[in-house]
């Protein structure tokens, strides 16, 4: 399972990430509502009456290594507003100087972790992911290469990290659970790596990731 193989797996699987309207009823992409149907509910019905969903996009870094590709995540400081704490890839906020949710992944991850965009050469991206709190989220898969030196922002980042991408392509570990939120019942991903709790939206996308690169493996 090396970048080459990633690379045509992609082609394969020609993945795209299509805007979310109410009108579409969230038939394309995907988000917290695959586990929770009534969240799709919440957030048509917040559309209609005028509540945009937050425009974002998340670099899926790819890192070639020894013992195989890697997976570039960051943990959040514990004072931001949105997920603080929480394992995420490097990312945010789609602002108006952005020509596309691809420069906005790349500016974010120059931003948090001080990886340029000459050391990214951008590979595909995949589902567009829609989260609880109404974000639309574009995750972009780039391939991460160079000598670089990591310069987490203090504000936002409280670790730079990688784990291994054969760690997230193996289904035992990945775990379905649910905890009560706010007297409701929710369904969760969950890929917990050594001491990093890798859980919502994050784990969410990387099961996107794990399906579009698991399907049809056989003889690879």
């Amino acid at each position: 399972m090396d970048l080459k193989w990633v690379l045509q797996r992609l082609r394969d699987a020609e993945t795209t990430a299509p805007s979310i309207t109410p009108e579409n009823n969230f038939a394309i992409g995907r988000g917290d509502f695959d586990l929770n149907p009534e969240i799709k509910s919440e957030l048509i019905t917040d559309m209609r009456s005028g509540v945009a969903l937050r425009p974002a996009a998340v670099m899926v870094g790819l890192l070639e290594r020894a013992n195989g590709l890697h997976v570039l995540l960051t943990q959040r400081t514990d004072d931001l507003e949105h997920h603080p704490g929480q394992i995420s890839f490097p990312g945010g906020h789609i602002d108006d100087g952005d020509i596309d949710a691809t420069a906005a992944a790349i500016r974010e991850t120059f931003e948090e972790t001080g990886i340029g965009r000459e050391n990214i050469n951008v590979i595909g991206r995949l589902d567009t992911y829609i989260t609880r709190t109404g974000f639309s989220i574009v995750p972009v898969i780039g391939h991460i290469f160079g000598s670089f030196d990591l310069h987490p922002d203090p504000k936002e980042v409280a670790e730079i990290f990688e784990v291994p991408l054969a760690h997230f392509m193996d289904p035992t570990n990945h775990q379905l659970l649910e905890r009560n939120f706010e007297g409701n019942i929710r369904k969760f991903y969950a890929m917990p790596y050594g001491d990093y709790y890798i859980w919502g939206a994050t784990a969410g996308m990387l099961f996107n990731l794990y399906e579009v690169l698991a399907i049809e493996k056989k003889g690879i």
